[in-house]
């Protein structure tokens, strides 16, 4: 079975290089040859495209790219690659896209004979680099139990969803919920640091109340330390963001705490703290 893997940034390279760990011969396609590189440099079963059109002879394709524009681009229209993929094979996208986006593909690999699933991702880049990146699948139940051990080399555990766009939507709304909470936790250690409380001590301290959750041990501890190393960065956040407020306007829903959160990572954003970690937002709260 011949794999393809487009998109091996920080999320795509992991999961790549774990297909190819497995042995699976995996074709590679980056704007970054370093990105293609790094994958090769795990086993000899990667291979680097000499173009993007190369992929639409493999088996199985996998996707993960920034944002559903590049994905349209990719994938959709005349020149897509699923007008060029064969009837039969399968087609993964584990990129985080809205609903729409995710049935829009669907549909579109559906009148090609190509069965898909939208596979969007859990964690960060150190669990898809380990094989622990969860995975919250949306398709027909049949494409996943076909899929399920080939999604099991590359992330764990897996969820199947039901739909495209239930898959899609749960990872927007877990995005919403943690980059709205590191926005929450940059107005606490403000607050702190008016109290003349030292970084590190509210942060032991809040660790030991209702305030400890995931990305106040994750992101509370490098704000504590000055650390806005990018790990997930300010500008996809605030792609997560804005793409799960769209959906929740699209669905008739007010959600207004998320949208506060949103506007402090469109400043952040502007600010110039784009390629920094989400957690920069606390750079812009005064």
């Amino acid at each position: 079975m011949q794999f393809g893997f487009i998109g091996l940034g920080n999320m795509g390279g992991g999961l790549a290089r774990n297909l190819v760990r497995a042995g699976k011969e995996v074709l590679l396609f980056d704007l970054s040859k370093d990105a293609i590189e790094k994958v090769q440099a795990v086993g000899s079963t990667g291979k680097a495209a000499g173009s993007i059109e190369e992929l639409a002879a493999v088996d199985v394709l996998f996707t993960s790219l920034p944002l559903p524009t590049h994905l349209e681009k990719v994938m959709l229209g005349d020149t897509g690659l699923l007008n060029r993929m064969k009837a039969g094979a399968t087609y993964i996208d584990v990129s985080t896209i809205d609903p729409a986006s995710a049935r829009k593909l669907s549909d579109a690999a559906a009148a090609k004979g190509i069965a898909f699933l939208e596979c969007p991702l859990g964690k960060n880049p150190a669990a898809a680099e380990k094989g622990e990146e969860p995975i919250f699948v949306g398709g027909e139940k049949e494409t996943y139990e076909k899929m399920k051990e080939i999604l099991a080399i590359v992330g764990n555990p897996i969820y199947y969803m039901g739909t495209v766009e239930a898959s899609a939507a749960f990872k927007l709304i877990s995005n919403l919920i943690g980059m709205t909470n590191v926005a929450v936790i940059a107005e606490g250690f403000r607050l702190g640091e008016k109290a003349g409380i030292e970084p590190k001590l509210l942060l032991e301290l809040l660790q030991d109340t209702g305030a400890k959750s995931f990305q106040l041990d994750l992101r509370g501890a490098w704000i504590a330390e000055g650390d806005f190393a990018n790990r997930f960065g300010l500008d996809l956040a605030l792609k997560d963001v804005r793409l799960g407020c769209e959906m929740a306007t699209a669905w008739g829903l007010q959600v207004k705490l998320m949208e506060t959160a949103l506007d402090y990572f469109k400043q952040a954003s502007s600010a110039g703290f784009g390629a920094e970690d989400c957690n920069a937002v606390y750079k812009i709260i005064q």
